[in-house]
């Protein structure tokens, strides 16, 4: 990948196409779990490849090209997010909700709404986008122990919800801590 970026970055058009398209998936599950909503997630991701030909230039070190990427489709999904808050009130964007059919797992889809948001993200960058906790940390310009911390706590809240669904007690998890 360190060829495609360095390639990229000498602005060669089909190194840099293929650069993002092995990042699509990637860019798709982080718009998607951010705006739930597909056009949403595919206007944020067109600017963010927009945004990484236009500054590619200014990427310093190859092997932070994915986090320096997803920081970038991040901000574009808030710019978006921001945009839709003055159309309409944010729990209407929350209930138009759709579920991806490449997400077999429909308890995957319940677990990862029943997050709250901070924590939603994290686990998704983390677990689905496989960033390590640094990166994670990076790119949310959070403290790595703040990742760690919504890490553990979205999980006990994954641990809690599914215990609840399951009509089992909700194994030890105190619900406060998982605030």
């Amino acid at each position: 990948m360190d060829s495609l970026i360095k390639r990229a970055q000498r602005r060669d058009a089909d190194a840099f196409t293929e650069l993002m398209q092995s990042q699509m998936q990637n860019m798709y599950k982080t718009a998607h779990a951010i705006l739930w909503n597909d056009e949403d997630a595919a206007d944020a991701i067109s600017d963010t490849i927009l945004t990484c030909w236009e500054k590619i230039g200014q990427l310093k070190k190859a092997e932070f090209f994915r986090t320096w990427m997803t920081r970038i489709l991040i901000n574009k999904c808030n710019d978006i997010l921001r945009r839709k808050k003055r159309e309409y009130p944010m729990e209407e964007v929350r209930e138009a909700f759709v579920e991806l059919p490449e997400y077999d797992n429909i308890e995957w889809m319940e677990m990862m709404k029943s997050l709250d948001e901070k924590y939603r993200l994290v686990m998704i960058l983390y677990y689905v986008n496989g960033l390590a906790t640094a990166d994670i940390s990076s790119i949310l310009h959070i403290p790595d122990s703040t990742v760690r911390t919504r890490l553990s706590r979205g999980r006990k809240q994954i641990a809690l919800a599914y215990h609840m669904g399951t009509g089992k007690e909700d194994g030890g998890y105190d619900r406060k801590k998982c605030n």
